[in-house]
């Protein structure tokens, strides 16, 4: 059995502390948001816990950086893990932060080969569902001409951008807010042209499948049909030989029996 390599021990052992932490963001990005009127010490200790998972996710990047050979090689084919690790420093928004964590997670749970596309899809139907309500809500709460002022008009506003449907009853105002809608719809695409390609893959492998046991089958029946015209053939020849025995040919004497 092949040994596995250092870096890809490390992933296995950090995969499920680092989806824990990913998680713990979540609650840290939200709270401040579904609370408004949150008081000055919790909204630090989510700032905190924010930047901690960004910090956790830099220390897991830098470490498997260190664990590999050929780094030059990984920085080239890691390029989005490391832009979403660098971005939070140039510009500590906490909307990077969002993003950059969104990615590196989607980033390792792909790495995982347990994890299957409709498990992956429907994660990250609610991932962004949650995260886009909330963020247009943080930027769209304060403006004055908006009309996204609770978090049931966010959710529903992100629904049916995702879906681009669109009814029109709740947009963005401002432009950060018109960025997150252009993401969503851009998403939503994706997401939809993902499960539209799974299933369309998923009746192509069903017939396939029924095509090659059609094929398989029939190229049984046909064996068995040569087998039995070889069987017909060696019992006629041996039909044959019996009749020349018990009736010799005129002029063909007999062996006398002894």
């Amino acid at each position: 059995m092949k040994e596995l390599s250092a870096q890809v021990r490390w992933e296995q052992r950090t995969q499920r502390p680092l989806l824990a932490l990913a998680v713990a963001f979540a609650l840290a990005y939200a709270v401040p948001i579904v609370d408004s009127d949150a008081s000055p010490a919790v909204t630090v200790a989510c700032t905190v816990v924010e930047w901690t998972v960004w910090g956790s996710f830099a220390t897991d990047y830098l470490v498997r950086l260190l664990l590999v050979r050929r780094r030059k090689e990984f920085v080239r084919t890691h390029w989005l893990d490391l832009c979403a690790v660098i971005l939070p420093i140039l510009q500590p928004l906490r909307l990077l932060r969002l993003v950059a964590t969104l990615t590196l997670v989607g980033r390792r749970a792909r790495m995982a080969s347990q994890i299957r596309l409709t498990t992956y899809v429907g994660g990250a139907v609610v991932g962004l569902l949650m995260f886009g309500s909330l963020a247009v809500l943080s930027v769209e709460r304060e403006s004055p001409n908006g009309n996204i002022k609770t978090l049931g008009d966010a959710v529903w506003w992100s629904f049916t951008t995702m879906t681009t449907v669109g009814y029109g009853d709740h947009a963005p105002t401002t432009g950060m807010g018109r960025v997150l809608a252009v993401g969503l719809m851009l998403s939503g695409i994706a997401l939809l042209g993902v499960v539209t390609a799974n299933i369309a893959a998923w009746f192509i492998s069903r017939f396939e499948k029924d095509d090659v046991e059609e094929r398989r089958q029939t190229a049984a029946i046909e064996a068995l049909t040569e087998e039995v015209r070889a069987l017909r053939a060696e019992v006629a020849a041996l039909s044959g030989v019996r009749d020349t025995v018990r009736h010799p040919a005129p002029g063909v004497a007999e062996e006398p029996a002894h």
